[in-house]
């Protein structure tokens, strides 16, 4: 059964997990913007934002496993593999906004460009997040959190009655 106090625990757990996230997902994403952006000039685009989406989540995933999720270990294969189905769907995303803008704007610059990839990024990494909480990290979160416990103080005359009643009492009593 879940008390208020538990629920409002919980809330700033949410809150300082999602602000680390948004931390360091979105640092390692505005470096990305910039490789993917450097990388274009090179390279196809998509081919760019491949690559770059590829190591931006194998370091955001390690980010994610020591720093926001409270692990404090090594992301595990496991959990890489999950964060790459979210990252895939985020890939999807933010190709999706380049090609409509590719087909709204005929020669869009740089800034504009830039604006549209981090506004795809920024909403495709808060579903992101849910789905690193709740279903990637969710061990290490549940196993982080600790168990709140509340016991009844006992006066000194109810010590001295458990103490002569039994262990019986003492179970019942807590």
């Amino acid at each position: 059964m879940e008390t208020a106090h538990s629920r409002e625990q919980a809330a700033p757990a949410a809150l300082t997990a999602f602000a680390r996230f948004a931390l360091f997902g979105g640092g390692v994403g505005i470096t990305s913007s910039f490789a993917v952006a450097a990388l274009a000039s090179w390279i196809p685009w998509v081919l760019a934002n491949a690559l770059v989406t590829v190591i931006s989540t194998l370091l955001a995933t390690e980010l994610h496993a020591r720093f926001t999720f409270g692990g404090g270990g090594r992301a595990t294969w496991r959990q890489h593999a999950q964060s790459a189905g979210s990252a895939a769907a985020a890939y999807a995303v933010t190709c999706e906004a380049m090609l409509v803008l590719q087909q709204l704007v005929a020669a869009p610059g740089a800034v504009l460009e830039q604006v549209v990839y981090l506004s795809a990024s920024a909403l495709a990494g808060v579903a992101r997040f849910a789905v690193l909480r709740l279903v990637v990290f969710t061990r290490n979160r549940s196993q982080a959190v600790p168990t709140v416990r509340t016991a009844r103080s006992v006066n000194a005359a109810g010590a001295r009655t458990a103490t002569r009643a039994g262990p019986a009492v003492l179970c019942c009593a807590a």
